[in-house]
């Protein structure tokens, strides 16, 4: 269960801006591919595969994007909709209770009229996508001070995504490619009417645990499905993958369809080293700590551990998974590599006239991240949110900041207010997840204490935020204080604008308010003196890239639809030679080497209904396809766009590939499609969705 994109507001840490696109032709396998410039080339010379512009259109349209951070994809006609349980865990935990805990004990409706409906989930569907890079640059003459810069840019893609919503009135996102070498205007019909339909227990999706997280061999069956619903109805879909319940053979070509979020490939050198000594090392850290409070906490109760445990899952999975980038980060191999390709390219640029004016973009970079290192602590604690862990705090920064920001001109506005977002973020405002008070003073209670041991407990700030009070007590008043919980509360406050927020004496509103102004103010240096001349100076290396090598390259990632390719394949593992496939029957023998004790015990009615399934079954399968944070939920497809497999992890190699990509002991691993439907057959009596699956729409 590894592949959501870091939850930046969680981590509160400045991670740098999207690195820029790989600077070398892809090599074996690599490649996160846009669908507006798809690998044509690379997959007939490769692989013999043609196909026509038709089959990605249908590809693309059939795919989806958990704007929670994950990907699905459309399975049936009638708006069925695959992705993974721990994509769908937030749900889950959004729509359970103590008594009926469907994170743990799973779910299947039986009938339409029992699907859930969820709380507060958005998919998206890309329709269309637009090449803005004129106007854009047109509004941001190069060699801008970069204080205008960022204004006139943010003014600009503001603008933009306004117009085409309404022109549209689909979801529109400018995208910024190439760090600036291109910007491509998104628009994506949204679904917000999401039911959950399938969901299997919790011990099987994630069959063992935090010990198995990016290992292989791998038994888990990490799948969910939902159905998206249009004026009260199951929605007509046109595109939607179709199931092959022959599944795939060892060394065949497979696709995976999804929505990689952060990228840091070919970041200069100077750019990793910051990652490496400053924000990694910071961000563990925080998790770490975050993670040991949770564990404590949930060991107090089984209500406890069932109100914290998704958030536990997504901590220990960003702290294993971020490890795993810094030690990618420390592997001298790599920065060597950097470095070469760097001085290369560096070289080039030197010694081409036309190019040589870019020269400086390096140094443009450095002096950047010097800022950056400057502000990094502050800004993660009082922008990011790393001092103020609770959803409370995060609703009240959202009403202050709404109030603020919807009175100024749209092109004037913070991108997270502006016009075309609005509705988006309404959704999440006004989000009727339950809130528990008790885990949410915990958690604030140690982040005000983190917030006093990095600037110091006499800080004026601090002072002014603790009000006289320890942390723990500061918390606890805070949270008895507020009413921010209730939602009409909040729709309030929302409608009352900016002056019902000023009248406002809740303690978490007036907390918001209280370090605006010093959040602003790191922010601000963050866009204006860290984020505009990086992105200024990598759109110059983007353009020596261009003149050297011609744009037929991919960019990385930013959270939008890519294709990947690969083959099925196994991989040597200290020498021994593990095959591409796990089977049912290894499921059951994994389980009991470790006593069938947490967190290789297995559901009950694994154990009653063993005796159904045929235990040769392939249940998770590896291949060489490029994928990282986001991609979880991606479906894996052969030649015919057909349902193979279910991306849901990559073993501990892949976690370089933030940085770099090799296939040599690197694979993405899947849930295989013949195992979902013999385990919905003969473990879950769900024949029904099986059914659906196999044939593409619902039964009558």
């Amino acid at each position: 269960m590894t592949l959501h994109p870091p939850r930046l507001a969680h981590t509160g840490l400045f991670l740098g801006i999207l690195a820029f696109l790989a600077a070398l032709p892809a090599a074996a396998d690599e490649g996160m591919w846009l669908f507006s410039n798809p690998p044509k080339k690379i997959l007939q010379e490769r692989y013999g595969f043609r196909a026509d512009d038709s089959w990605y259109r249908h590809v693309q349209q059939a795919a989806l994007r958990f704007n929670n951070g994950g990907s699905g994809s459309f399975v049936s006609a009638d708006g069925l909709v695959m992705t993974n349980h721990h994509v769908g865990a937030a749900a889950l935990q959004e729509m359970s209770t103590p008594e009926h805990n469907l994170l743990k004990d799973g779910f299947y409706a039986k009938t339409p009229a029992e699907e859930h409906k969820c709380v507060n989930l958005e998919l998206n569907q890309l329709v269309s996508v637009a090449d803005v890079t004129d106007r854009v640059n047109a509004a941001v003459p190069p060699g801008s001070d970069p204080v205008a810069a960022e204004k006139a840019r943010r003014a600009v893609m503001n603008t933009l995504e306004e117009e085409s919503l309404g022109q549209t009135g689909l979801r529109s996102d400018v995208v910024t490619l190439y760090h600036g070498g291109r910007y491509h205007l998104y628009r994506y019909k949204k679904y917000t009417d999401v039911r959950l339909v399938f969901a299997p227990e919790q011990d099987i999706a994630f069959f063992g645990g935090d010990p198995d997280n990016f290992e292989y061999p791998r038994f888990d069956l990490d799948c969910c499905f939902f159905r998206v619903y249009e004026n009260g109805k199951p929605a007509k879909i046109e595109h939607y993958f179709s199931w092959n319940p022959a599944g795939i053979r060892d060394g065949e070509l497979v696709f995976a369809v999804g929505n990689p979020g952060h990228s840091d490939r070919l970041n200069t050198v100077a750019h990793l080293e910051f990652l490496r000594d400053c924000a990694f090392p910071k961000m563990l850290d925080q998790l770490r700590r975050r993670e040991l409070l949770l564990s404590i906490f949930s060991r107090r109760s089984k209500e406890n551990a069932r109100r914290a445990r998704d958030e536990l899952l997504h901590l220990q999975n960003s702290r294993k998974a971020r490890l795993g980038g810094l030690e990618g980060l420390q592997d001298p191999a790599v920065l060597h590599a950097r470095r070469a390709e760097e001085e290369t390219l560096r070289d080039a640029v030197e010694n081409d006239p036309q190019l040589r004016g870019d020269a400086d973009a390096w140094k443009k970079i450095e002096d950047a991240l010097k800022v950056s290192k400057q502000i990094l602590t502050d800004h993660g604690l009082l922008e990011r949110g790393a001092a103020f862990q609770t959803r409370l705090f995060g609703v009240a920064r959202t009403l202050v900041r709404l109030a603020d920001e919807t009175d100024k001109p749209n092109a004037d506005r913070l991108r997270e207010y502006r016009e075309s977002n609005l509705e988006s973020l309404r959704q999440d405002l006004f989000s009727k997840a339950p809130i528990y008070k008790d885990l949410e003073t915990v958690k604030l209670a140690d982040s005000l204490s983190l917030l006093a041991e990095e600037r110091g407990f006499d800080d004026e700030l601090v002072q002014k935020i603790l009000a006289g009070k320890s942390p723990r007590r500061r918390a606890a008043e805070l949270i008895d204080g507020t009413r921010l919980e209730d939602v009409a509360v909040r729709k309030q406050l929302a409608e009352g604008g900016k002056q019902a927020v000023e009248q406002s004496a809740d303690p978490m509103i007036l907390l918001a308010r209280l370090v605006d102004s010093e959040a602003r103010r790191l922010r601000k240096i963050e866009e204006q003196q860290v984020g505009e001349p990086m992105q200024q100076a990598y759109a110059k290396i983007a353009a020596a890239q261009f003149a050297l090598h011609g744009t037929d390259v991919y960019p990385d990632a930013t959270f939008t639809l890519r294709l990947a390719f690969g083959v099925v394949k196994g991989v040597d593992v200290d020498g021994v030679q593990l095959p591409p496939w796990t089977t049912f029957a290894g499921l059951y023998k994994h389980s009991a080497e470790h006593d069938d004790q947490p967190p290789y015990q297995l559901p009950p009615r694994w154990i009653e209904h063993k005796d159904r399934l045929d235990l040769s079954t392939p249940m998770n399968f590896i291949f060489t396809a490029d994928i990282i944070g986001g991609n979880s939920g991606s479906p894996v497809l052969d030649r015919n766009a057909k349902v193979v497999g279910l991306v849901f992890d990559g073993n501990l190699d892949t976690l370089v590939w933030d940085f770099a990509f090799t296939e040599k002991t690197a694979r993405s691993i899947a849930v295989d499609a013949r195992a979902l439907i013999e385990a919905l057959q003969k473990i879950y009596d769900a024949g029904p969705l099986a059914e659906e699956l196999l044939k593409g729409h619902r039964g009558e």
